[in-house]
């Protein structure tokens, strides 16, 4: 059993940054591939990042290539993402996911957070 706690939300001005971390608990988090997924009032939820147990392969959706970083620190049972260069359509609802497999489909992960508000104004 994986129990995973989002942080780090909030408002902020189209161009600004922001940090999410995801706090896991449970032993086994460095099994776990983990992903960003987000959603937005009246759409479904969609993968934004996802990164493998080791760290070393990442995946981003199109809409956020070169402006968000995913990365785990497995010794402190933390992933992160960071968003820089914020658009008003980044609004959404984001919610951290652990998986015993790699993939991009919301369904395919066992554990979820509760999700963290990102609001971006333009």
């Amino acid at each position: 059993q994986v129990q995973l706690v989002e942080s780090g939300g909030g408002l902020v001005q189209a161009g600004g940054s922001l940090r999410l971390s995801c706090a896991a608990s449970g032993r086994t988090f460095s099994r776990y591939a983990m992903a960003w997924f987000r959603q937005a009032p009246g759409k479904e939820r969609e993968i934004v990042a996802r990164i493998i147990w080791s760290g070393d392969i990442t995946y981003y959706a199109d809409s956020v290539k070169g402006r968000f970083t995913i990365s785990r620190d497995n010794a402190k049972n933390t992933v992160y993402l960071q968003m820089n260069s914020l658009k008003p359509e980044d609004t959404a609802v984001y919610y951290c996911a652990a998986g015993s497999i790699v993939a991009v489909e919301a369904y395919k992960y066992d554990y979820w957070g509760q999700g963290t508000q990102v609001t971006v104004s333009s």
